[in-house]
């Protein structure tokens, strides 16, 4: 059963300890800073080798495992490394995805692969091996998976991806189902294009100019605003949401 907490008008995480995949950079980056503020303890899970170095500049409590999120050893190894140093993890924020545009008749076998296995595989065995652990040790906790726009609307050359960030939403709403008796919540957040450092490599210039303009609010979201929407899913705040998919799109989707 879902534990009411009461309002919480601060929604607090201090003395949480969270899991953050794709950790060192981009929305998985900007989560464990907004986090860091919230007192939250922070592994980040990540294939950059200064990912611990990464971790320790945010607080000097926090650890980074380096690995590949596909191999199973390694999503083990993230729980084993988490528990030691903190006694407990409440909180897993699968951020850790890829992005390959190509036009559906021409995308390679691999690069398919490569996009079901990163984003939608290894997001569903690390919420696994994470909820296997809170239901053998009879805790509470929160997971939030990185969706996408594209996982409800169709996109231009985004058919693996699309794809993959439907499978997210999905995954999210049966594993909510499955397991809202153990006190586990798991949702999934969707943005539009978010200002990274990927989101202004790929989206700076007329492209991303003539998207704004299809977008209600006229403008591409800050790593920022995905970090507080995902701050407020994991807290005792939101301990009535589980199985949802909240878009953060500014408006693209309502059209």
């Amino acid at each position: 059963m879902l534990s009411y907490h009461g309002a919480d008008v601060n929604f607090s995480l201090e003395g949480k300890t969270a899991i953050i995949t794709g950790g060192a950079a981009g929305i998985g980056n900007a989560t464990a800073q907004f986090f860091a503020k919230k007192g939250v303890n922070l592994i980040l899970a990540d294939l950059n080798p200064e990912t611990d170095i990464i971790a320790k500049k945010i607080g000097p409590k926090n650890i980074g495992v380096v690995g590949n999120i596909t191999e199973g050893a390694y999503r083990k190894s993230i729980i084993e490394a988490g528990v030691k140093a903190f006694g407990k993890i409440d909180i897993l924020v699968n951020s850790a995805g890829i992005a390959v545009l190509e036009k559906a008749e021409i995308i390679s076998e691999d690069f398919w692969d490569r996009t079901i296995n990163i984003n939608l595989k290894a997001s569903f065995m690390m919420a696994q091996v994470f909820g296997s652990y809170l239901i053998e040790k009879k805790l509470p906790g929160s997971i939030v998976s990185l969706a996408s726009q594209a996982g409800v609307i169709a996109l231009d050359k985004h058919v693996a991806y699309c794809a993959s960030k439907g499978g997210i939403i999905s995954m999210t709403q049966v594993l909510a189902l499955e397991w809202g008796k153990y006190d586990i919540r798991v949702n999934c957040v969707s943005p539009t294009v978010v200002l990274t450092e990927l989101g202004h490599k790929a989206w700076d210039g007329p492209v991303g100019d003539a998207f704004k303009k299809e977008i209600p609010a006229e403008r591409f979201a800050e790593p920022d605003e995905i970090a507080g929407v995902i701050a407020f899913l994991c807290s005792n705040t939101a301990a009535m949401i589980t199985g949802h998919n909240l878009l953060v799109d500014g408006g693209y989707t309502s059209k």
